[in-house]
C-alpha cells in the first residue's frame, strides 16, 4: 500500500543524507563548505528575490498551499493533536533543512578547493615557467615553486595580495570563496556538481547508486503527496470521481507525464526555470493569501480557536490570533506586492549560455513566453476564487440553508446532540463529501459550547450547508 512505500520513503533519505555528511566531513574542504554556509550576508537581505526563493522553499518543504497537508489532515479523527502536528512538522522540516544544506555544503566545499588548489597547481607553474626565463624580480614567491602542488592555498594568496597585480592577468587569484559563489543550483547541483565530487571519491559507483536513488525515492515520495492534495478534494467534491479513483489517479498521472515530457527536450530546462520561478512561486503566495484572509478574517480566529480547543480541550496562545491576522498576512501581501511589482517593471528573465562568449547571459522571454508565465500563474490561482464564487452561488441559492444568527440558529443547533468525547472516526476511511443530489453526506462537526464536537450525519435538506470544520 501507499502507506508502507510512504513509511520507507520517509526514513530512507536521512539515512542517505547521514551517510553522506559524515562521508563529506572527512573530506579536504569541508569546513570551508560550512563557513560559508553560517556566515551571513547582509547585503542580500534586501533582494525581493531571496526572499521570494525562501518563502517557495518554506511553502514547498511544508506543503503550504498545494493542498496536500489539508488533505491528509482530512483523514484525522476529530480529537487529533494538530498543534502538536504542526509544531512537530515543523521541527522536523527546519533539522532536515538544516541536515541537507550541511551536506549540500561539505561537498561543494570539498569541490571549490578541488578547483582552487588545481587553479594554484597550475598558476605556480606557469610562476616557475617565468622564473626560469627572466632575471631575479622582487616579486618572486618565497615558496618552492618547483613543486606545484605542495603550494597551499593561503601562502599563495598571500603572495596575490602583495605581488599579483605585478603579473595579472596571467596569473589569477584562486579565491576559494568565489568559487563557493560560482556553486550550481537548480538541477545543476544534483547532475552536475554532486557527479563531480563522487567521480572523486573512493567507490564512486556505490555512492552514486545511493545518491540517485535518493533522488529518485524523494521525486516519487514528493509526488505521493502532490497527488494527494490533487486528488482528495476532487473526491470530495464531485461523487462521480470519487467512484473511480484508480481511474482519476492513472489519467491524473498520465497527464502528468505528458506535460513533464515538454522538460525532457533540448530547451527543458529552460521551461523547467520558467515552471519554477512563476507556477510553484508566484501562485503560491497568492493561494496562501487566500487561505489566510478565508480564515483569519472571513471565519474569523476566535471562532477558528473555538474550534481548536473543542478538539483539543484547551485553548492555543491569543498570540496564534495576532499572527494569523496581521503579521502572516502582511507578510505574504508585502512578497507578492514585490514580487509583482519587481516583474512589471524589470521584466521576467532568464539565464542562457552564450556558446560564443563561454559565458551565462541574462535575457528577456521572448512574447510567447510571456503569454505563458502569465497563463502558468493564472490558471495556478484560478481554483481559489472561483471555488468561493461557487460556493458562494450555491449558498445562496440552497432553498434550506440554517440561518447563523438569531433564533433560527438556535433551533438549527438543536437537531444536533452532543458526542462522547471518547467518540473516534476511522482515520482509514475517506467518503466523498457529497453525493449526486448535491447533499453532502459525510458526518459534520459542530462546535457546541467550547467543550465537544457534533457528530451527526445530515437529516434533511434544511441542513444541508452547514458551518462545521
Amino acid at each position: 500500500s501507499s502507506a508502507k512505500v510512504m513509511y520507507f520513503s520517509s526514513v530512507f533519505p536521512y539515512v542517505v543524507l547521514f551517510i553522506f555528511l559524515i562521508r563529506g566531513l572527512m573530506l579536504d574542504g569541508a569546513m570551508d563548505g560550512i563557513t560559508y554556509m553560517f556566515y551571513p550576508r547582509l547585503e542580500i537581505w534586501g533582494s525581493v528575490q531571496v526572499w521570494r526563493q525562501a518563502a517557495t522553499q518554506v511553502f514547498f518543504a511544508l506543503g503550504l498551499g498545494y493542498g496536500s497537508v489539508i488533505a491528509y489532515s482530512s483523514y484525522n479523527p476529530v480529537s487529533n493533536n494538530c498543534h502538536r502536528d504542526a509544531l512537530l512538522v515543523s521541527g522536523i522540516n527546519f533539522m532536515t533543512s538544516v541536515l541537507a544544506s550541511l551536506v549540500v555544503f561539505v561537498v561543494l566545499g570539498f569541490r571549490a578547493k578541488n578547483i582552487a588548489l588545481h587553479c594554484v597547481a597550475e598558476n605556480v607553474g606557469e610562476l616557475n615557467l617565468m622564473m626560469s626565463h627572466g632575471s631575479n624580480q622582487h616579486w618572486w614567491p618565497w615558496f618552492n615553486t618547483t613543486d606545484p602542488t605542495s603550494v597551499s592555498i593561503s601562502d599563495y594568496r598571500q603572495w596575490y595580495s602583495e605581488y599579483g597585480a605585478m603579473v595579472a592577468p596571467k596569473i589569477t587569484d584562486c579565491n576559494l570563496e568565489e568559487e563557493m559563489n560560482k556553486g550550481v543550483e537548480g538541477t545543476g547541483l544534483a547532475f552536475i556538481a554532486f557527479t563531480e565530487v563522487m567521480a572523486l571519491f573512493p567507490a564512486s559507483p556505490f555512492w552514486s547508486t545511493l545518491f540517485f536513488l535518493m533522488l529518485l525515492n524523494l521525486g516519487l515520495s514528493t509526488m505521493f503527496g502532490t497527488m494527494q492534495g490533487i486528488l482528495t478534494p476532487l473526491m470530495d467534491n464531485f461523487s462521480f470521481l470519487g467512484r473511480h479513483r484508480t481511474l482519476l489517479t492513472v489519467c491524473s498521472c498520465l497527464l502528468g507525464f505528458v506535460i513533464g515530457l515538454l522538460f525532457t527536450q533540448r530547451s527543458g530546462n529552460y521551461f523547467v526555470t520558467m515552471f519554477d520561478d512563476y507556477s510553484a512561486t508566484l501562485p503560491l503566495v497568492i493561494v496562501v493569501v487566500f487561505e489566510t484572509i478565508s480564515v483569519a478574517w472571513v471565519y474569523g480566529t476566535d471562532r477558528f480557536l473555538d474550534d481548536i480547543e473543542a478538539m483539543l480541550k484547551w485553548r492555543p496562545p491569543v498570540v496564534y490570533k495576532y499572527l494569523w491576522k496581521y503579521v502572516c498576512l502582511l507578510a505574504m501581501l508585502s512578497l507578492l506586492a514585490a514580487s509583482l511589482l519587481r516583474m512589471v517593471f524589470k521584466g521576467p528573465t532568464y539565464t542562457a549560455w552564450n556558446q560564443t562568449k563561454g559565458s551565462e547571459m541574462t535575457l528577456e522571454y521572448p512574447d510567447w513566453a510571456l503569454v505563458m508565465i502569465i497563463l502558468l500563474i493564472v490558471f495556478a490561482s484560478l481554483p481559489v476564487p472561483v471555488g468561493y464564487i461557487h460556493t458562494m452561488l450555491r449558498h445562496h441559492r440552497a432553498p434550506g440553508a440554517p440561518p447563523q444568527e438569531g433564533p433560527g440558529a438556535e433551533v438549527h443547533r438543536e437537531l444536533y446532540t452532543k458526542c462522547s468525547s471518547t467518540d473516534q472516526l476511522d482515520p482509514n476511511s475517506h467518503q466523498p463529501l457529497v453525493e449526486e443530489d448535491g447533499v453532502r453526506s459525510r458526518a459534520v462537526f459542530l462546535p457546541v459550547g467550547n467543550e465537544h464536537y457534533q457528530l451527526l450525519s445530515q437529516q434533511g435538506e434544511e441542513e444541508e450547508e452547514d458551518t462545521g470544520v
